[in-house]
């Protein structure tokens, strides 16, 4: 009972994550192309000039969209992890490897975007040629622990994860083709051509996410016999 009763908390905890990260992507999509547009600004003068202007806002949402993302991730990684293991154990260890390294390299990210952003917004006002020069340096290690060339963290951790719920006593059958889906269209953005997929991506997620979290957070307890998902209306 005392092993049953924990790893309910640690589906609901997990439903709670899911419904988190599609609230953080349903915020940074239209934050970062349209109140503030970052994405469309490639002169490293007018990059910088933005940033020190939306200091504030970038860095809380950085923070909301990387850093706590990250955080939620790994909670979700752990608690997908607890529920699929029995069903596909070998497929889960790998999975929870990669989730997590994600979830580890996002919050890295976001760390540094914020830590780089306010020593340059420190540095703009005596010498702007400076601060362009640093934020060019800072800008790509972030980029990179981010995905910005291609979702191969994430596709890989949503393929892997879906697999093991579709096996027999995984999650609902929907939410595990959805999965398959949102995964190989992830790992697609690493190939240069296909880059701009990685927005299709977060796109697809979001429904990922939110279908996840529901359908964790219908997970019912019953003495003596194994969890189960009630299953979400397609």
């Amino acid at each position: 009972m005392r092993t049953v009763g924990r790893t309910f908390t640690i589906q609901k905890a997990g439903g709670l994550a899911a419904l988190y990260l599609a609230a953080a992507y349903l915020l940074a999509i239209p934050f970062f192309l349209v109140v503030v547009d970052y994405l469309s600004v490639t002169d490293p003068a007018a990059k910088v000039a933005l940033l020190v202007a939306n200091h504030g806002s970038i860095q809380v949402m950085h923070l909301i969209t990387y850093v706590f993302f990250g955080l939620a991730l790994g909670g979700l990684v752990l608690a997908l992890h607890e529920r699929l293991k029995s069903v596909a154990p070998t497929l889960m260890q790998a999975a929870t490897l990669v989730g997590l390294l994600w979830a580890f390299v996002l919050v890295a990210s976001g760390l540094i975007f914020n830590a780089g952003m306010g020593a340059v917004a420190t540095l703009y006002p005596s010498n702007p040629g400076q601060a362009v020069a640093m934020w060019q340096a800072i800008e790509p290690v972030s980029e990179g622990l981010s995905g910005v060339d291609g979702e191969i963290l994430g596709g890989l951790w949503v393929l892997l994860v879906s697999i093991a719920a579709l096996r027999e006593g995984g999650l609902v059958k929907p939410v595990g083709w959805l999965g398959l889906a949102v995964g190989f269209v992830g790992i697609l953005s690493v190939i240069p051509p296909l880059r701009d997929a990685a927005l299709v991506f977060g796109m697809m997620q979001i429904g990922w996410f939110l279908w996840l979290g529901i359908a964790l957070l219908r997970t019912t307890e019953r003495p003596e016999q194994p969890l189960v998902l009630a299953a979400v209306p397609a």
